[in-house]
């Protein structure tokens, strides 16, 4: 029970970051720096409170090249979602990290199989096909911006998984991302846009989806292997769609489903294909 409530959990704060930045942005609520700022602040003082009270090495751990690509992946998963829908941004999202995870590993020596080639192949032209010019393809620098926030994710999940103290590395980083997103803000300071939902709603995301989702992601990690919890984020996307359906009223285009169908089913291809072997 344990195991299903902590990755139950974590699975739909993941969704709920892609609800919840939708929501604010969408509705003009808060300008896409300042969500992230406050985002990552948000998160660093939860993780720090937690650190202080349950850890024991405070926010010793993490590096800077981490806090990097956790900071890339904030920033242009925020001004992505200034266009994208809820569904759309979610399946890039994943989508691109999923890929970029087994493309290193191929890159790395691994020797892939039909099958993982085939995937792999299967899912890259689904993200083409979802967002080739068209009359219901999103906007290509939106989904460009969200593509990098996929591998920007990536990257920062492999450089944490030889990590020894998830809370320490997870506070150090989030803590170093902070400067980071402090200085990008700067030039945007002409066109700040705050209200009090707009804060509220990236407390959340930074707070909650973020800082404990993640922590609570790295607890449930090592109850499931690498294959199984990678498909278990293949249903991130799904949940993201069925939110923006309920909370936002957004639709879902055939192109959408078509796209769905071809990115998670070659990425699952792919991984299967791995776990084989």
């Amino acid at each position: 029970m344990k195991i299903i409530l902590y990755t139950s959990f974590a699975l739909v704060a993941f969704a709920f970051n892609s609800i919840l930045c939708r929501l604010a942005l969408g509705t003009e609520a808060i300008d896409a720096a300042s969500f992230t700022l406050v985002r990552l602040v948000s998160g660093a003082i939860t993780l720090v409170v937690i650190s202080s009270v349950f850890g024991k090495t405070g926010t010793k751990g993490g590096n800077w090249f981490s806090a990097f690509f956790l900071f890339g992946y904030a920033i242009c998963f925020s001004f992505a979602y200034i266009s994208l829908t809820t569904a759309t941004g979610a399946l890039i999202l994943f989508g691109c990290v999923q890929a970029t995870m087994i493309i290193v590993a191929l890159l790395s020596g691994e020797r892939p199989k039909f099958l993982e080639w085939f995937g792999l192949l299967f899912a890259l032209g689904g993200l083409v096909y979802l967002v080739f010019p068209g009359l219901t393809a999103p906007p290509i620098f939106s989904s460009l911006l969200m593509m990098s926030a996929g591998i920007s994710w990536a990257f920062y999940t492999l450089r944490g998984k030889g990590g020894t103290n998830p809370l320490a590395d997870t506070t150090g980083n989030f803590v170093r991302a902070v400067p980071m997103i402090v200085a990008v803000c700067l030039p945007f300071l002409y066109q700040i846009q705050l209200s009090q939902q707009g804060i509220l709603l990236a407390v959340l995301s930074g707070a909650f989806a973020s800082g404990l989702g993640y922590l609570v992601w790295y607890a449930a990690l090592k109850f499931h292997t690498a294959t199984r919890a990678a498909i278990l984020q293949l249903s991130v996307p799904a949940l993201a769609a069925i939110g923006g359906v309920i909370l936002l009223a957004e639709t879902v285009s055939f192109r959408l489903l078509s796209a769905t169908a071809l990115i998670l089913g070659g990425i699952a291809l792919a991984i299967v294909g791995r776990g084989k072997k």
